[in-house]
């Protein structure tokens, strides 16, 4: 785990709180926050596949290539998923209860 991971889930969760704050809900904010991070995850997962199998070119990269297990081998990439996606729904849950 490093710092961009941390950073990752404390920015997730300042969305989720205005999404909440503005009246949609925590579970929206969550939706919201978790979103933005595994989109850009994804977006990631796509340029590795597209340098490292695709040629450089991004017409040769297919719709399933930011899915591909080759490109997500580094546990910085999940982990920059998996901690937003946490912290969100931790939150969303433990605002649900109140």
């Amino acid at each position: 785990m490093n710092k961009t991971n941390l950073e990752h889930a404390l920015y997730a969760l300042a969305m989720q709180v205005a999404v909440a704050l503005v009246g949609f809900g925590w579970v929206a904010g969550a939706f919201l926050g978790a979103g933005f991070f595994i989109g850009r995850e994804l977006a990631q997962a796509e340029y590795r596949w597209i340098e490292q199998f695709g040629g450089g070119r991004r017409a040769n990269l297919p719709w399933w290539g930011c899915f591909d297990l080759r490109v997500w081998q580094h546990l910085d990439a999940w982990l920059d998923v998996l901690c937003p996606v946490v912290a969100v729904t931790a939150l969303a849950c433990a605002m649900g209860r109140f």
